[in-house]
């Protein structure tokens, strides 16, 4: 995470916060200034500017895939809702899509949007409705074969309601978990971002049919004011035996 920067005050006696504030423009509502506030001032915002990425959200998934560590070269890997394309570039590097490591297997990656995506060199990105009855056999085709990762960083348009943001997704991601199921080799992965609010119950006991081990965790790069986390389903198993391990945990 980038050092906030300070400078030394006139007398000599503290330090300033050089925090950037916004000043309210006539038309602009409180909370977008606060909004625009927040970004100028939040440090991964920066740093994916410094870096290249296409914003703060990649850091979400380069936290998650350090401790869990799927994006290997030679994967397969599908990224819904792929706009802009931050969770393709990070996963582009790790699986080695361009081949710049040399004697490691080189990976692929795919990700699918309902709107245009501007063009990530090793990744390929198709304009589909990942809940149209024949997705999954168009990104098998797409891919020549079966997914190691299916990943997801989606959310509905915000209602303004808590509880109805929570029931939207929790729907959005149960149903990017059934396209997963369609397209998941033998012991693949599945990540997708969800919002505490208690209704996780159902999408939990469907990944717990499906995987060995089920996860929670928020990484650094979530904001701390946000209800929003990951859940992290490893190890595939097609016949959907029941005893998955599960320790629900909430982790960082």
């Amino acid at each position: 995470m980038a050092k906030k920067t300070t400078s030394k005050g006139t007398s000599g006696r503290g330090q300033r916060d050089l925090r950037v504030k916004v000043k309210t423009a006539r038309g602009r509502k409180l909370s977008s200034t606060l909004w625009l506030e927040r970004q100028l001032n939040d440090p991964y915002v920066k740093r994916a500017q410094a870096e290249g990425f296409r914003g703060r959200a990649a850091y979400k998934i380069l936290e998650i895939d350090d401790k869990f560590r799927f994006l290997v070269p030679g994967a397969r890997v599908v990224d819904l809702g792929c706009a802009p394309g931050g969770w393709l570039q990070v996963a582009v590097e790790r699986v080695n899509a361009l081949g710049e490591k040399k004697g490691k297997k080189i990976g692929t990656v795919l990700g699918v949007d309902l709107q245009e995506v501007e063009p990530v060199a090793g990744a390929e990105a198709y304009v589909l409705d990942f809940m149209e009855d024949d997705a999954d056999l168009k990104v098998k085709d797409w891919l020549g074969g079966r997914a190691d990762v299916v990943m997801s960083d989606m959310a509905a348009a915000s209602s303004g309601h808590k509880q109805t943001d929570h029931l939207r997704i929790i729907a959005l991601c149960e149903t990017a978990a059934q396209f997963a199921f369609d397209v998941l080799d033998e012991g693949g992965t599945f990540v997708a971002k969800v919002l505490a609010g208690g209704a996780e119950g159902e999408l939990q006991k469907l990944l717990k049919q499906k995987f060995t081990k089920v996860v929670n965790i928020k990484p650094p790069a979530s904001r701390s004011d946000s209800s929003e986390k990951f859940v992290v389903a490893t190890g595939f198993r097609a016949a959907g035996a029941a005893d998955a391990d599960d320790d629900g945990s909430e982790e960082g």
